[in-house]
């Protein structure tokens, strides 16, 4: 067997989640660090003139030319090859500053338009963004441009960026996860381990996956994740999932392994990876390109999330002048499903309420006691 590859020496950092789900007990959840690039026009022709946020747009994603018809002809469709001549060219390396140290994180992303956004995960630039240290992204052919952070929301663990100087690449064609199916052909494209251009083939292995990163409650993200089995690894982060049609499907954010590391300490694919669904990408894409920020929603209570037996989420408390206190809910209430969907835990809670919007009115069935009732609740939100 041949020995594992050494990363470069600015490979990517990983960070271990604080939770998995259930079946992965003994399984360590990773996010890896990994690659962008972007095109470009003039920053005068994109900036809201009202925000000083270089990047923005006043009207989102409706003023910025994305695509989302497949790149590939019915005759294409199926071929790992086709996928790769296609996608390959809107796939980048994102080099970012980490803890000081310029370079020291790396990931993936993928241009979002012709206008020089690019998406990549949160985790990938947010040392750089909170240190304002100096963000790269590489393109397929080594060209290499400065970027800045339009707007990051560490609770969906997404990032907008934009370079100015970068043109000519063509935009990922953005799909939809919900028309996925379990079985189905998936490529993911990324620079694992500073491996750049790097494409791997899988199925989808689950859908709606109830996922939370982060070693604490403070920084983490949770995920209503497309499960694959294409080899992820540090590095991918940020990357496009993409479908056999060629469009984007989802965004890499995560890995389970078995917590041995295998590339140089660093803990590698064991065919258990996680994709942000790209619906939620394209609503947060679209708050940052308007106001440099995005918003999520929320009840106003708190819930258990260490417990995990399967029987819901407990209510540790609810908060005054909250939506969950209008709606009726009581410390101690067991929430048991979400618009008739089973709430197993307190991280299915969580992740349930963050695929919806801000604003949505949405049941909730719950138990006390021995009664079970229902409620409707006016989802609030926060800004994150």
């Amino acid at each position: 067997m041949l020995p594992p590859a050494r990363p470069p020496s600015h490979s990517g950092r990983a960070r271990v989640s604080g939770w998995v789900w259930p079946v992965f007990a003994s399984v360590a959840l990773v996010v890896g660090l990994l690659g962008g690039v972007a095109g470009s026009i003039a920053y005068d022709e994109l900036r809201d003139d009202a925000s000083d946020t270089p990047g923005t747009v006043s009207g989102g994603l409706a003023d910025v030319e994305t695509v989302s018809l497949p790149p590939l002809s019915a005759d294409e469709e199926g071929s790992v090859a086709a996928v790769a001549e296609k996608l390959l060219p809107s796939t980048v390396q994102i080099s970012a500053q980490y803890d000081g140290e310029d370079g020291g994180a790396t990931g993936s992303g993928f241009v979002l338009d012709r206008q020089g956004h690019i998406v990549t995960n949160n985790h990938v630039v947010e040392s750089a963004a909170e240190d304002d240290g100096p963000i790269e992204i590489v393109d397929q052919d080594g060209n290499r441009y400065d970027a800045t952070v339009v707007g990051r929301s560490p609770v969906y663990d997404l990032a907008i960026l934009y370079a100015e100087d970068a043109t000519g690449l063509e935009p990922a064609a953005l799909g939809r996860s919900q028309g996925l199916r379990v079985g189905e052909g998936v490529v993911a494209i990324g620079s694992p381990l500073g491996l750049s251009s790097t494409v791997t083939a899988g199925i989808v292995s689950s859908l709606n996956r109830p996922v939370t990163t982060g070693e604490s409650a403070d920084d983490s993200s949770y995920i209503n994740a497309v499960q694959t089995d294409a080899a992820i690894n540090p590095g991918n982060s940020g990357g496009p999932l993409v479908n056999l049609r060629g469009q984007v499907v989802g965004v890499n954010s995560a890995i389970a392994t078995t917590g041995g590391g295998t590339f140089s300490g660093e803990a590698g694919n064991i065919g258990v990876g996680f994709a942000i669904p790209v619906e939620q990408v394209i609503i947060t894409a679209d708050q940052i390109l308007k106001t440099g920020k995005s918003s999520y929603p929320v009840i106003g209570a708190k819930v258990q999330t260490g417990v995990r037996d399967g029987t819901g989420a407990e209510i540790d408390e609810v908060l005054d002048d909250s939506p969950a206190e209008d709606a009726g809910l009581e410390k101690g209430d067991v929430v048991i499903a979400v618009e008739g969907e089973r709430i197993t835990d307190g991280i299915a809670l969580i992740v349930s309420i963050r695929t919806h919007q801000p604003g949505e009115t949405i049941e909730f069935t719950y138990r006390r006691g021995d009664a079970e009732r229902t409620t409707e609740i006016t989802l609030d939100a926060e800004t994150g």
